[in-house]
Parts: C-alpha cells; structure tokens; sequence
C-alpha cells in the first residue's frame, strides 16, 4: 500500500494539469476569441491615443 500513497499526488496533479491545459484551449477561439480580440484592439486604441 505504500506504493499508491507513494504515487498518488502525482496522478492527482497530471489530472489537474491535463484538465486545466483543456480548459485553456477550449476557451481559445469561437466566441470568446471575438471579445478577447475586441478587448485586445480597445486596449491597444486606448495606448495609442494617450501617446499621442
């Protein structure tokens, strides 16, 4: 039994790690892609029009 207390927390955080790179990319691209690119030019017009 010390063999599966022993690896355990590693496959609890390679679950964790895999079901947070998914997440990551699924939130990439279709809708969200449009508001974070919007919030992206905003920003970026928002710069450009204090510095000049």
């Amino acid at each position: 039994m010390d063999y599966v207390s022993a690896l355990l927390p590693p496959v609890v955080m390679a679950a964790f790690f895999i079901g947070l790179v998914r997440t990551i990319v699924k939130s990439q691209g279709g809708s969200n892609k449009a508001k974070e690119d919007a919030a992206v030019d905003a920003a970026l017009a928002r710069a450009e029009s204090t510095q000049q």
